[in-house]
């Protein structure tokens, strides 16, 4: 008896796969072992920049907060000292926000931070 290659398991398969690669170019998305080879790779750098975004995120904050500071006269390090010392608890995408949107309230923290 023969060998059974393209069973509905190994079909299943195939296709769980070619789904995944729809919009690919050429035969990336119809050789299924490009098709295979692609994905992987496209799976892994999904995986690393979903880990990255967060440090970048993390510096866009740090460089919006550090540009507000300035304008108020006070460094960011001596900003973030006076909010600890202070029990302010903001996050560091808060005051961004704050920032960026609302400045008035942004100035208020800045002047609380250097009475302290």
């Amino acid at each position: 008896m023969s060998r059974a290659k393209y069973g509905p398991a190994s079909r299943a398969r195939r296709k769980k796969v070619s789904k995944m690669a729809k919009g690919y170019r050429a035969g990336r998305s119809k050789l299924h072992r490009v098709t295979l080879e692609t994905l992987k790779k496209a799976l892994m750098y999904g995986t690393r920049d979903r880990r990255a975004k967060k440090g970048t995120f993390r510096r866009l904050w740090i460089l919006r907060i550090s540009n507000a500071c300035k304008e108020l006269d006070i460094s960011y390090s001596k900003f973030m000292k006076g909010l600890k010392d202070a029990k302010i608890g903001l996050n560091r995408k808060v005051l961004s926000d704050m920032a960026v949107n609302d400045n008035h309230a942004f100035k208020k923290l800045v002047e609380s931070v250097q009475k302290k």
